[in-house]
């Protein structure tokens, strides 16, 4: 099986290196790639976002299967510019993919399908945000409706901050979403679709926040860890029950159906379980952690859902080790990243037993050397016998990745490792949960 990857970052990385762990795949490409990925598949400079683009790529290099991994192509219709060329492709079509596009939609697909999720409501002017956070109170959440890479959601107690954010998306033509708050802790579960079966993968817990403690703005994604060994048991099967499947039932029932991966962001409230967003690809951060334990071969599994025959699929099998992935960020992200930098000691990191490095935004320069090329530059991702070890081993990797005014999150799974993660979900018990 010969798989054309598309996308520049740490998401892409992870399913290529993931890829090429499969006896069954014999060629991987990407399209644009990285520094990183450039070290192990043939790369190809050209526009992920252009349709016409990517589907004359995957014809050229008569591919089996094409992967598109971040929302901004799916979003252009780069999947049903691939399909109509009559290759299969992991990833929804434009129409599927406004679960993302637009949190506005998700809200609306949510309520036809009964999936429990925050109280919300549209606003499209000042006013019709100020009514809106007056009804639902502190902690305000402020989303804006259209894609914004990880980075367009505000929470904060304070309501000016929220009205300005609300202010500067609709200065940008823009909507908003704002929501009730939901308490508890967050998990994130992807699950893969074929149009009609869902099979989903094991649960992270990604970090959002810039700085320890949950302090700072809103990112892209800091750091991840799975399994949840605090996770009730029953989880992922609810997940299935009560939001995958029915999401993907109403999907196909407007007409739309949905191929690809449903990334579910959840949080774990007192009232239950409760969806925070729908995005439509692998997630990032999570994606390096939870890949790294995947030992179904991969490239299988998509093309089982590019092919809407997911339901053939075996129980996927997983290492019992704990992964953790601590994102290594340019200075000054996530308002404006530096970038140019020269970055030293990845082999040093991949020396330490259990670990690898995830580039995101790297490129080679004129001299063939890595240097930053984005705000989250890199991860380092670490397997170990449990979430202590795993913790540090991946710290061991960091402390010795050399990138001037680099920064990372210190407390990665920290709670999580001393125990102090709590869920006080209705009706269900803070059980330990296998993946």
């Amino acid at each position: 099986m010969k798989v054309l990857v598309i996308g520049p970052g740490g998401r892409e990385h992870a399913i290529v290196r993931s890829l090429l762990a499969d006896p069954n795949v014999s060629e991987v490409h990407a399209a644009p790639g990285n520094a990183g990925i450039s070290k192990l598949v043939p790369t190809h400079a050209i526009d992920a976002n252009d349709p016409d683009a990517v589907a004359a790529l995957a014809t050229k290099l008569t591919v089996d299967l094409v992967v598109v991994g971040p929302e901004a192509p799916l979003a252009a219709g780069v999947s049903d510019a691939v399909r109509a060329a009559g290759i299969p492709v992991f990833g929804p079509s434009k129409a599927a993919a406004q679960l993302e596009a637009s949190k506005a939609f998700a809200k609306e697909v949510m309520a036809e399908a009964g999936v429990p999720t925050a109280m919300a409501r549209v606003a499209a002017n000042a006013q019709e945000a100020a009514d809106a956070l007056d009804t639902f109170g502190a902690p305000f959440v402020v989303k804006d409706d259209g894609l914004a890479a990880g980075k367009g959601v505000v929470v904060t107690n304070n309501r000016d901050e929220a009205l300005a954010h609300a202010q500067s998306c609709f200065d940008a033509g823009g909507t908003v979403v704002i929501e009730e708050f939901l308490d508890g802790p967050e998990v994130s579960v992807f699950v893969l679709c074929d149009g009609r079966n869902t099979v989903a993968l094991s649960p992270a817990q990604d970090f959002k926040r810039i700085f320890d403690n949950d302090e700072g703005p809103n990112t892209g994604g800091m750091g991840a860890y799975t399994p949840l060994e605090w996770a009730p048991e029953g989880l992922v099967q609810e997940v299935i029950d009560r939001v995958a499947q029915p999401t993907v039932n109403q999907m196909a029932h407007r007409g739309t159906p949905f191929v690809g991966v449903l990334f579910v962001g959840l949080a774990l409230t007192s009232r239950g379980t409760r969806v925070i967003e729908f995005n439509v690809r692998f997630g990032d951060p999570e994606t390096q952690a939870v890949l790294a334990r995947l030992k179904t071969p991969l490239g299988g599994l998509l093309m089982a859902a590019a092919k809407g025959e997911l339901d053939k699929v075996q129980p996927l099998r997983w290492s019992k080790e704990t992964a953790v992935a601590v994102v290594v960020a340019a200075e000054n992200y996530p308002d404006t990243p530096r970038t140019g930098d020269r970055i030293r000691g990845l082999k040093k990191v991949e020396s330490i037993e259990g670990v690898h490095v995830i580039h995101a935004g790297t490129r080679l320069d004129d001299e063939g050397k890595v240097v930053s090329a984005g705000g989250r530059v890199l991860a380092v991702v670490a397997l170990g016998t449990d979430l202590v070890e795993a913790r540090e081993r991946a710290y061991d990797g960091v402390e010795l990745v050399q990138l001037d005014g680099g920064q990372f999150r210190t407390d990665i799974g920290g709670k999580a490792a001393r125990g102090e993660i709590k869920v006080k979900t209705a009706g269900a018990a803070a059980t330990k949960a296998k993946a």
